[in-house]
């Protein structure tokens, strides 16, 4: 079993290597309301297939205040892997309204293990590992998006 993983991640980086260009973001300001006061930070937007399959693949680092919105458009139970990401990632699961349904803290960098949503959501929010423990940011806190309709 394990190397039939291992090959499927080999051959995931021949499929990039061969000729797939990275992907490019636009970028949006966000904001998560807790208990601790707002924290802003830029996020990378993934909204394409393209996009959302790449994500945060193969960055090495990523800014403390920075992270990508991965937008579903329409509520979805989504599921997230960390294959080819080399950072230790908070997921962050928000609902059609901007809250928070749940939070995976530190996924582990190539892990194959799927990480899921426990209710629709509209987006997941990814920021550096340790960043929601370090904040406060916790299920039941608002994200103030555009796609939420409720910016700021």
């Amino acid at each position: 079993m394990l190397l039939l993983s291992c090959a499927a991640m080999i051959a995931s980086l021949f499929v990039f290597a061969a000729g797939a260009q990275l992907q490019r973001f636009a970028t949006s300001e966000l904001t998560i309301v807790s208990a601790t006061g707002p924290h802003r930070f830029t996020v990378e937007v993934a909204e394409t297939p393209a996009q959302m399959q790449q994500g945060l693949m193969f960055r090495r680092t990523m800014a403390a205040d920075a992270g990508m919105l991965f937008d579903y458009k329409t509520p979805t139970v989504a599921t997230m892997w960390m294959r080819n990401t080399f950072i230790p990632l908070d997921m962050l699961f928000v609902d059609a309204q901007g809250r928070i349904v749940n939070v995976h803290q530190r996924a582990v960098p190539q892990s194959l293990d799927m990480i899921a949503a426990t209710a629709p959501v509209r987006a997941v929010i990814e920021l550096n590992g340790g960043t929601a423990a370090r904040l406060g940011i916790v299920p039941g806190d608002q994200v103030q998006h555009p796609i939420f309709g409720n910016a700021s």
